[in-house]
């Protein structure tokens, strides 16, 4: 398998030039981010993720984790790689000083999870997690569970789990049937969870299981589930551990992909019952949870754009080493099939996409962080509206582009990316999972249209054309021959998706079904524009910084060239998805149940 090598210049020229990291990094509570200390965080990133992280990529796809006497064994060689990470300080990132934190922007942070995600996405599930799951418990929790659990788990000296999926219950939260009993101060319950990413292992002391569970009293559906704490071992009031709780892994999945990263069947209550601890209040388990699965939708979005960016380099190395035929434009023999046109319009069509993906990736921490840290109500408002709008495109479109630049990798190897041994095909299957979990991508495209844009008649998203609109208007005098492909496409994706919102803003009240649909195309229109846009800005600086003669010319051209690409081959389908959407509705309704 090809060695991975984080695509420094790239990261920095999206959150200098795209993101504006410098505002970022100005807001309050971001004292001393300056771009030295920046440099120097993603420079080390860079170091840990290809020494430490990559070269167990592939162990960890043939090994696998195993269950061996009721605890989950890592692959060999992570739970060393685990505790270089937690001592090292890198979970610790973006989370307050009060417990342990780095208090760093997570539009930094984002950055150096693409580095994660890229070298071992198996072993970045780990504190993916658990950082979802401080989240919750920083916003939720009361302070005594905060000082009793959030120091250790800021830290990645323990380890969290998000527990919601049962048997019967995925999409479905309303059905779920743990249940919880009170028992003085704490509760005990009973239940399985399924697809418990890390839900036991034995790289640290202990494991926080955060819960969903049905609520003592509390009424049927969605609305009768409250969120607990529950630790794999007890924590006493000193910090010391104690007795081993009532819950245990019963087995693993056997998957298509991510071998090493253990998923779990897990029982709480074999025998008393787990001994589990309120969050909040009764009844608010969902409203707590989603704080964990809109971090965690980010954070899936991001993996797409990982293990895409690892696909391509492998993709790069193998057609700069490998000799095939005649070039079709004349040479003396045979030549690197990076010579090929085809080759090349595969090879730039991952690429192009992936600057795209990395754009709406770090623009959308960057919205988090403004939501978080600015001063002005009105702009945290808008940021968060942002925000809201976004992640579900992040998650869908990111993951669907993802997987598809791990098929095109396997097409330019020809034979051999069919063929194990390459690496290539360890590619596609980790990454088929990112456009299922924390919600398919059908069901983000529910979400899309219904609760960010129907519901509050679109404004969202034409705050955001206004700001797409406005961008694009230095652009237009330009001579450059990007800035006049992507302004052009960039026209035409904008007036199709004004197009789309209004009608769906108008059709989902009326006809439910037919608007959703079309989800899933005004997802990827949404996608593409959004994508097209921060390359925009791109072009924008590159041409700037080529003109003045300031930075290195061979990577500005190759952005302006990368960009335009993308506007001329990808963003210019952005139309035909408006018809998809508008008028295939009909079509999908129309066939009867027996005639499928």
């Amino acid at each position: 398998m090809s060695v991975y090598s984080a695509p420094l210049d790239d990261m920095r020229f999206t959150l200098r030039e795209i993101v504006g990291f410098d505002k970022i990094a100005a807001l309050p509570g971001f004292d001393g981010t300056d771009q030295e200390l920046t440099d120097q965080i993603l420079e080390e990133a860079g170091k840990f993720s290809r020494d430490v992280l990559a070269p167990l990529n592939e162990v960890g796809d043939k090994e696998k984790a195993r269950l061996e006497n009721g605890v989950v064994r890592p692959v060999d060689g992570f739970s060393e790689a685990y505790s270089q990470f937690w001592q090292g300080g890198w979970n610790a990132m973006p989370f307050e000083e009060e417990f342990g934190g780095q208090n760093l922007p997570i539009s930094l942070t984002t950055a150096v999870w693409e580095m994660w995600n890229s070298s071992n996405l198996a072993f970045a599930l780990c504190p993916l997690l658990t950082q979802a799951g401080i989240e919750a418990m920083t916003k939720h929790a009361s302070a005594e569970q905060k000082e009793k659990y959030l120091h250790k788990l800021v830290s990645g000296e323990w380890t969290g789990t998000m527990n919601l999926t049962e048997p019967q219950s995925g999409t479905d939260l309303g059905s779920i049937r743990t249940r919880s009993e009170r028992k003085g101060d704490h509760y005990l319950l009973k239940g399985q969870k399924i697809y418990i990413t890390w839900g036991d292992h034995d790289m640290t002391d202990n494991i926080v299981h955060l819960v969903l569970a049905r609520s003592p009293d509390g009424p049927p559906g969605s609305k009768g589930l409250s969120l607990f704490i529950v630790p794999k071992f007890m924590v006493n009031d000193d910090g010391s551990l104690g007795a081993r709780n009532d819950v245990r892994p019963v087995s693993l999945e056997h998957k298509l992909g991510i071998h090493a990263s253990p998923t779990c069947v897990m029982s709480y209550g074999d025998n008393e019952g787990a001994v589990a601890y309120l969050i909040g209040e009764e009844n608010r388990g969902i409203e707590y949870m989603f704080v964990m699965m809109n971090n965690a939708r980010l954070a899936v979005g991001l993996q797409g754009l990982a293990i895409g960016e690892r696909a391509y380099q492998q993709a790069v190395a193998f057609a700069r080493d490998r000799v095939q035929s005649r070039a079709i434009q004349g040479s003396d023999g045979p030549v690197a099939i990076i010579q090929h046109p085809d080759v090349r319009r595969m090879l730039l069509g991952m690429r192009s996409q992936i600057e795209g993906m990395r754009g709406l990736c770090y623009y959308t921490a960057a919205q988090i962080d403004r939501a978080n840290r600015e001063e002005s109500p009105e702009i945290k408002a808008r940021a968060q509206r942002r925000v809201d709008l976004l992640i579900p495109v992040v998650k869908s479109w990111c993951t669907d582009t993802g997987l598809a630049i791990t098929s095109t990798n396997i097409q330019i190897h020809g034979g051999m990316g069919f063929i194990e041994e390459t690496g290539a095909a360890q590619h596609y299957r980790d990454a088929r999972i990112t456009t299922i979990y924390e919600g398919t991508n059908g069901v983000q495209a529910m979400d899309l249209i219904g609760r960010k844009v129907a519901r509050d008649g679109g404004e969202a998203a034409k705050e955001l054309f206004a700001d797409i609109r406005a961008d694009l208007e230095p652009l237009r005098a330009s001579d450059e021959l990007s800035a006049r492909a992507i302004v052009r496409n960039m026209d035409a994706a904008l007036a199709a998706a004004e197009s789309a919102v209004q009608w769906l803003v108008t059709t989902f009240p009326a006809d439910t079904g037919k608007a959703a649909s079309g989800g899933v195309s005004f997802q990827n229109l949404m996608g593409l524009l959004c994508a097209g846009w921060l390359l925009a800005r791109g072009v924008k600086a590159a041409s700037e910084q080529k003109q003045n003669a300031n930075g290195n010319a061979a990577f500005l051209e190759s952005k302006l060239i990368s960009a335009r690409f993308f506007a001329d081959y990808h963003l210019s389908q952005a139309p035909s998805l408006l018809t998809q959407m508008t008028e295939s509705g009909d079509s999908v309704m129309a066939m009867a149940l027996d005639q499928f």
